[in-house]
């Protein structure tokens, strides 16, 4: 262990040495199956096995904290190491923990329960019902929980991204502004420009492509366009204003459509409309 955790001067005098990580790793080695301790920490529940605890964590949060005494003469010590390494688990769950230790609920697996319980909070759930603390199915409510914060966090992020929108849409007119109303199609398929920030957001959201998220609104050289049947989105056209060629053109997903070459098509045809715009 101490090729690993330590340099041994070996050909030096004995000295006393503070503590850290790396004594109480050496430490805690299985050396002895007996030990003698303190009345008082008899008296808080310290018998048996450590069950893989740091001893030195584990009496000195005993003599300290009555919350580790409480779990500790309960008999659940896997849940103890879990607090006793994670102190600032045990700050946020103990008013759970507590009604877990009323009700005599086993959870089965502390990292789990903790994690659920900080979705719980995240979701505005009640942290003192008995109903979201003691799940019947830990693993199931567990993944419940993990699916609304990610949708919440979702939501979080399209705020944002519409805040950070409104705050460019001045910039974008000023770029885009004289391409605006800007459309054309050959009887079936409408390509028309993409006139709002909020626009590009709402397309990259509705064909999962990252048109918005990428700011494609503040390119100065490029535009982009939306094709559509029956106002249905199908692609997103993305027209070099330098070359006024096609870079992209992307539908659900990245993919090209069956009307992909289409698409292109109908946006070079159209290539003299576009270059009017610019002039004026």
């Amino acid at each position: 262990m101490g090729c690993y955790l330590d340099s041994f001067l070996y050909g030096s005098g004995l000295e006393l040495r503070n503590d850290n990580y790396v004594y109480q790793r050496i430490a805690d080695c299985y050396v002895c199956p007996g030990y003698t301790v303190i009345p008082k920490l008899r008296r808080n529940g310290l018998k048996g096995s450590f069950a893989d605890i740091a001893p030195q964590k584990l009496m000195k949060a005993l003599l300290s904290d009555s919350r580790v005494e409480t779990i500790l003469k309960s008999g659940r010590k896997r849940d103890l190491k879990h607090f006793i390494d994670h102190p600032q688990d045990l700050d946020f769950c103990w008013p759970s923990y507590k009604i877990v230790l009323r009700q005599k609920y086993r959870i089965t697996d502390i990292g789990i329960w903790v994690d659920y319980l900080r979705m719980l909070d995240r979701c505005g759930k009640d942290l003192h019902n008995a109903h979201y603390v003691c799940p019947a199915d830990l693993k199931a409510e567990h993944d419940k929980y993990q699916n609304k914060v990610r949708i919440l966090q979702e939501q979080e992020k399209r705020k944002e991204q519409m805040k950070r929108a409104r705050e460019n849409e001045a910039r974008f007119r000023e770029l885009k502004g004289k391409f605006f109303g800007l459309e054309f199609t050959d009887g079936t398929i409408v390509v028309r420009v993409l006139d709002s920030v909020e626009a590009y957001y709402d397309e990259g959201n509705a064909l999962h492509h990252c048109v918005g998220q990428c700011e494609y609104y503040l390119k100065p050289d490029t535009l982009v366009f939306s094709a559509r049947i029956e106002d249905k989105r199908v692609e997103t056209v993305e027209l070099s204003l330098e070359t006024f060629k096609v870079l992209q053109s992307r539908g659900l997903c990245n993919k090209n459509t069956k009307y992909h070459k289409r698409i292109m098509n109908l946006v070079h045809k159209n290539i003299a409309l576009i270059r009017k715009r610019m002039a004026a």
